[in-house]
């Protein structure tokens, strides 16, 4: 089982590494890669306790992009960079962006009256940047899959919400520009969800190489986005991608592995 698309506490996911990687290994996943946003730090930190659980660990992140001609957010994954340089340069400052977006997110709530746990946020806060999903956390001890979250988080973040407000991303084609100048492959995430085919074939018909692959097996994608992914694979000759985006209870109620890459997609990684 190849699993290349996981979150953990380093970013928006719930689970620690080392509880993410002790899952793998009795589920039998054999490879995977942390893709947590906007950082490389993850694979550094996980490398030892990869080797510990026998499970190769290939170096990833996702970037959150914007695509401005169309005026819609586009996740891009990186994979096996060699060097780190110009990715973090270009993701430090969008972490810090977040990281202030969020505190002023979390002032606006707490203005509105709502009862936060400050002591979860204090302990986040002293060791990574703060998301929409630590402030829930602090707000309502459910998960993100439970009717009362899904309220709670529309009625704060979303339309007219009091922490409305989003940040701004960086853009594709310098999220592009960085992973390959770090020498890594650019695979586009879950186009299904973020409608990004028409940004993929305007890449691809402007340079054939800006982007190696799609993310086709994604828990989002129903049998029509899988089949329009595989017609642009065979047609721009792309690897194919998979993974659960597992973030825990922080996400989804889907299973890590719930995704797989195939071996030989895994081997053009």
């Amino acid at each position: 089982m190849i699993d290349l698309h996981v979150h953990s506490h380093i970013s928006d996911g719930k689970d620690t590494i080392e509880d993410i990687l002790k899952q793998a290994s009795q589920m039998g996943i054999k490879v995977m890669s942390f893709v947590d946003h906007d950082t490389t730090e993850t694979y550094a930190l996980a490398l030892p306790t990869a080797k510990d659980y026998n499970i190769t660990l290939i170096p990833g992140i996702e970037i959150s992009a914007y695509d401005f001609k169309r005026n819609r957010k586009v996740h891009v994954l990186g994979y096996n960079y060699t060097t780190t340089e110009h990715i973090d340069a270009l993701t430090r400052p969008l972490l810090k962006r977040r990281h202030a977006h969020s505190m002023w997110q979390l002032e606006q709530i707490r203005q509105a009256g709502y009862s936060v746990n400050e002591t979860l946020i204090q302990q986040r806060i002293e060791h990574y940047p703060l998301y929409k999903q630590h402030i829930m956390q602090a707000l309502i001890n459910v998960p993100y899959t439970h009717h009362d979250y899904q309220t709670l988080y529309k009625k704060l973040f979303k339309n007219n919400g009091v922490a409305a407000e989003d940040i701004n991303y960086v853009d594709v084609y310098d999220a592009i520009r960085a992973i390959k100048q770090d020498n890594g492959k650019v695979v586009i995430a879950h186009p299904g969800q973020l409608n990004s085919y028409d940004l993929i074939n305007d890449l691809l018909s402007e340079d054939r190489s800006s982007i190696d692959g799609i993310e086709t097996w994604h828990y989002d994608h129903n049998e029509k986005d899988i089949y329009r992914c595989h017609e642009l694979v065979k047609h721009f000759d792309l690897i194919e991608t998979g993974g659960s985006d597992y973030h825990g209870t922080f996400g989804a109620s889907y299973p890590l592995g719930f995704c797989t890459t195939t071996l030989r997609n895994f081997e053009q990684i």
